[in-house]
């Protein structure tokens, strides 16, 4: 019997009973807290040799951890290694009082503090703003509103033109879909109910997983990072169901960046009022953010320096796979290391 087809029965006869990989393992210090959200600040063995601190900003309806997924497979860990002074935002998980937090108060009052407290930590008054997913599209609203506080805006799959988002914005759309019923119902917005609809978008993902899994469970290490990405897309979250509100109504029905009638805080948002460096990463199978809703980004707002990276994979993998460690990180280290010098 080969050697990888007995690897791969013991590992699939062992699974349920196999030790899962360690997620959110890069250290780091919690810096700020308030409310539900937390600040973590990473710890790097070295200087940071990249002057302006990367302030990472997740999607609030899944853990932050999918950028920290298991030691070597850590996109924070890579950018530390990479000497970048690196935080991240922790959402974490809504309590029942949370149903009230707002729109504003997360883009403009949470983001806003967790810059602050970067700025209370560096000698710099600028940080480098990286969004992933719903939290690039809160990360450039965060920058049209307050240009003066990023050295460079970072979104990755992070839709701004709703109209263009897909099938998620048909249904949101929909003249039977009553957002303000689903949130006087729910209060906050169960995390069973948001991850249905992720899936629904691709109904056929859980059998291509299993497929994967029986075809390459004789490889470790694969098993491990299976397991590890697997823990992360079961943690799921609920949403603020004001926030959720405003997210629905202002953005995918409204097309509020678009159209420039977002406000946000009293004041209207205009992604052109963005200076700095751009960078779009937009991936070729992302059922999620297409990259038709992500790509306005770079026309809408005024930098001098827009880049624009495509990288051929899926919403969630294409962030977190082995092809993105190998070639999609170090792109994106390398342009925000010019980033770092280039006037804001």
């Amino acid at each position: 019997m080969q050697p990888n087809l007995v690897n791969r029965l013991r590992n699939l006869l062992t699974l349920p009973k196999r030790a899962r990989p360690p997620v959110g393992a890069t250290p780091h210090a919690v810096v700020h807290r308030e409310g539900s959200w937390k600040l973590l600040h990473y710890f790097s063995p070295q200087i940071p040799t990249v002057r302006h601190p990367l302030l990472l900003v997740p999607s609030l309806i899944n853990r932050h951890y999918v950028l920290d997924l298991t030691p070597g497979k850590s996109f924070i860990e890579y950018m530390v290694g990479k000497g970048f002074d690196v935080y991240c935002i922790d959402w974490g998980s809504p309590a029942p009082e949370d149903r009230f937090v707002t729109f504003d108060q997360v883009v403009d009052q949470a983001i806003g503090r967790a810059v602050r407290v970067c700025e209370t930590t560096s000698k710099f008054k600028k940080v480098h703003l990286f969004g992933y997913c719903m939290g690039g599209t809160l990360a450039a609203i965060y920058a049209a509103l307050h240009p003066d506080k990023v050295q460079s805006l970072t979104a990755v799959a992070a839709p701004v033109a709703f109209d263009r988002a897909g099938m998620m914005a048909d249904w949101l759309r929909a003249g039977h879909f009553n957002i303000n019923a689903m949130v006087d119902a729910t209060g906050v917005v169960p995390a069973s109910l948001l991850q249905a609809s992720f899936q629904l978008l691709r109904p056929t993902l859980p059998l291509a997983k299993g497929v994967n899994l029986i075809d390459r469970a004789w490889n470790d290490k694969f098993l491990d990072g299976f397991l590890a990405l697997e823990t992360w897309a079961n943690d799921n979250v609920g949403l603020p169901g004001e926030f959720y509100r405003r997210y629905v109504s202002d953005l995918y029905q409204a097309d509020g960046l678009a159209n420039k009638n977002l406000v946000v805080s009293g004041h209207k948002v205009d992604l052109a009022a963005i200076a700095a460096p751009v960078l779009a990463v937009t991936f070729g199978f992302d059922s999620i953010a297409p990259a038709a809703s992500c790509e306005p980004l770079l026309q809408w707002s005024h930098s001098a320096r827009k880049e624009h990276v495509v990288f051929d994979g899926s919403h969630i993998g294409g962030m977190t796979s082995s092809p993105a460690a190998k070639t999609l990180w170090p792109q994106l280290s390398s342009l925000l290391a010019q980033f770092d010098y280039d006037p804001a």
